[in-house]
C-alpha cells in the first residue's frame, strides 16, 4: 500500500509544507484520537516535542485536534522521545505523540505516535489513522460537554532522570569519570547532563543551547567532529552524543575517535552474555550493519538476525522472538528490559556501566571487532520503478556474485526521500567500490 502521510518514521517533512502544516496536524490530532478512543473513561494523549521552532506550531494544533476528539491532553515540553513512550505508559495514556524529525534539520519536522503499550504504531494503525485523515469526521467529534481540556504538566523531566537511574544497579556511580555529553540542542537538553552529574560524573556539556534553529546544527550524533574536538580539548574519559530527540547515542573514546551502533551492540550483547542478561543468544539488527558484527557474535556463538532498515523493524522482530537486545548502526539501541524504543541515554549509561566493570579505557570497551570496508552511495531518481529493469537487476547480480559469500549487497529504496541507496561489504575495498559504482552506473542510465 502507498501511504500518502505516513513513512517509516511516522510523518516527517519541511515545516509549515506538506504534508507538516497545522491544517494536517489538526486532522492527526482528531483521526488518532478517534482511532484510539474506547470505553467511557476519560481518554489522555501525552505530547512531548524536541526544540524546534516549528514545534509551536504544531503542539497546539495537535492539541485542538485531541480535544476536539474527546481526549485530555498532557503537555510535556522538550522531552526525549524514549520518555514520551515512558511517560504514555507510566500516566496511563492512550497515546503518546512525539514532535520531532530526529536528527534532521530544524526545517524539517515530523509526528510520531505511540500506542498506549509504548511502542510505536503498526503499519495497519498507522494506515487506518490515514485513512480517518482524508474522511470527513464532522460528525464524529466529541459534543460540547465531552470536549478535552489540555493542561502543561510539571515534574516530568525529573521522573524520566530517575527511570533512566533505576536502570543501573543500585551501587553504580560515575564518580571519576570526565564525561562530555553533546545533547544536540535538542529534546534532551536538560535531562541528559543532570543524569549524568546526579549519578557522580564530571559532566562537560556542549550542544545544550537550543534557540529553535540550531538542532543537530554542527553537533549531535550525526555530526560528532565538535565532540571530539571537545573531548580532546578537556580530556575527557569519553564523550556521548544524542541526536535531536535522544533516541539514538554515538560515542567518541579517549582518543577522539568516533564509535557506532555496531560497535555498541557488540558490547552490550557480550557484556549482558556473559551476565545471563541475553533473553537469547543473540541480537537483532538491519541489514546496514556490518558483516564484522556478524563474524563477531558468531565467534562468541550468538546470533545475529537482520531486518528491514528502521527501529520500528527491529523492535518488531524483538518482540515476536523474543529478543531483548536490537538496534541499528546509526546508534539506535533497543534494549527492551527496560525501553519500547532506542533511548540514547540509557544505552550510554549500558556502555559506561561496561567500562566501570572492565576498568579499561573506552578505546579498548568499544572496539571490539574490525569493520570490513563498507560503500553506500545514494542515486536521485524522478519515478517509476528502476530497479525493476532488467539492465539494473543484471548489474545487482553480477555485483553479488563477484562478492560471493565473503560480502553483502543491500539495494534499497529510502523511506522519506526519491533516493535509492546502494551498500556493499566486503573484505575487498577496491571489489566493494567497483561493485558499488557498477550498480550506481546501471541505476544513473535508467533513472
Amino acid at each position: 500500500m502507498v501511504r500518502k502521510f505516513f513513512g517509516t518514521d511516522g510523518i516527517r517533512g519541511k515545516a509549515n509544507a506538506f504534508p507538516i502544516t497545522p491544517q494536517l496536524a489538526l486532522q492527526v490530532g482528531i483521526a488518532a484520537g478517534l482511532a484510539f478512543r474506547n470505553g467511557g473513561h476519560r481518554h489522555r494523549v501525552v505530547i512531548g516535542k524536541d526544540t524546534r521552532l516549528s514545534g509551536y506550531m504544531i503542539e497546539p494544533a495537535l492539541t485542538a485536534g485531541f480535544t476536539a476528539a474527546g481526549m485530555d491532553v498532557f503537555l510535556l515540553g522538550p522531552m526525549p522521545t524514549p520518555a514520551v513512550a515512558m511517560l504514555t505508559r507510566s500516566l496511563r495514556a492512550d497515546l503518546g505523540v512525539m514532535i520531532s524529525a530526529s536528527h534532521n534539520p530544524y526545517e524539517d519536522n515530523g509526528i510520531k505516535l505511540f500506542g498506549p503499550d509504548g511502542y510505536k504504531l503498526s503499519d495497519e494503525t498507522e494506515a487506518k489513522i490515514e485513512a480517518l485523515i482524508e474522511e470527513d469526521l464532522s460528525d464524529r467529534l466529541a459534543a460540547s460537554a465531552d470536549l478535552g481540556r489540555a493542561k502543561r504538566i510539571d515534574g516530568m523531566r525529573d521522573r524520566y532522570i530517575e527511570f533512566a537511574k533505576r536502570t543501573m544497579p543500585k551501587a553504580f556511580d560515575l564518580t571519576g569519570l570526565r564525561v562530555v555529553i553533546d545533547c544536540a540542542n535538542g529534546a534532551a537538553y536538560k535531562v541528559a547532563p543532570e543524569a549524568l552529574w546526579e549519578l557522580g560524573a564530571e559532566v562537560i556539556t556542549i550542544g545544550a543551547e537550543p534557540d529553535g534553529f540550531n538542532i543537530n546544527l554542527d553537533v549531535g550524533s550525526t555530526a560528532p567532529d565538535a565532540l571530539r574536538r571537545k573531548v580532546h580539548e578537556v580530556r575527557a574519559d569519553i564523550g556521548i552524543a544524542l541526536d535531536g530527540d535522544a533516541d539514538r547515542v554515538i560515542i567518541v573514546d579517549e582518543n577522539g575517535e568516533v564509535v557506532d551502533g555496531d560497535q555498541l551492540m557488540a558490547v552490550v550483547a557480550q557484556s549482558w552474555a556473559e551476565d545471563g542478561l541475553l533473553s537469547q543468544p543473540g541480537i537483532v539488527a538491519t541489514v546496514m550493519s556490518n558483516l564484522g558484527l556478524e563474524r563477531y557474535l558468531d565467534s562468541l556463538g550468538l546470533s545475529l538476525a537482520r531486518t528491514k532498515v528502521g527501529d520500528r523493524y527491529v523492535v518488531e522482530h524483538m518482540r515476536q522472538h523474543g529478543f531483548n537486545v536490537g538496534g541499528e548502526q546509526s546508534g539506535h539501541l533497543i534494549l527492551s528490559d527496560f525501553s519500547t524504543t532506542g533511548d540514547g541515554l540509557v544505552s550510554a549509561l549500558q556502555i559506561l556501566a561496561v567500562v566501570r566493570k572492565t576498568g579499561k579505557p573506552v578505546s579498548e570497551v568499544c572496539r571490539r571487532f574490525e569493520p570490513v570496508p563498507q560503500i553506500l552511495k545514494n542515486i536521485r531518481f524522478g519515478g517509476g520503478r528502476p530497479l525493476e529493469i532488467a539492465s539494473v537487476q543484471a548489474a545487482i547480480a553480477d555485483g553479488e556474485a563477484r562478492l560471493g559469500r565473503s560480502g553483502r549487497v543491500v539495494i534499497r529504496p529510502s523511506g522519506t526521500e526519491p533516493l535509492i541507496r546502494v551498500m556493499a561489504e566486503g573484505d575487498d575495498h577496491m571489489l566493494v567500490e567497483a561493485v558499488v559504482d557498477d550498480i550506481i552506473g546501471a541505476l544513473k542510465q535508467v533513472a
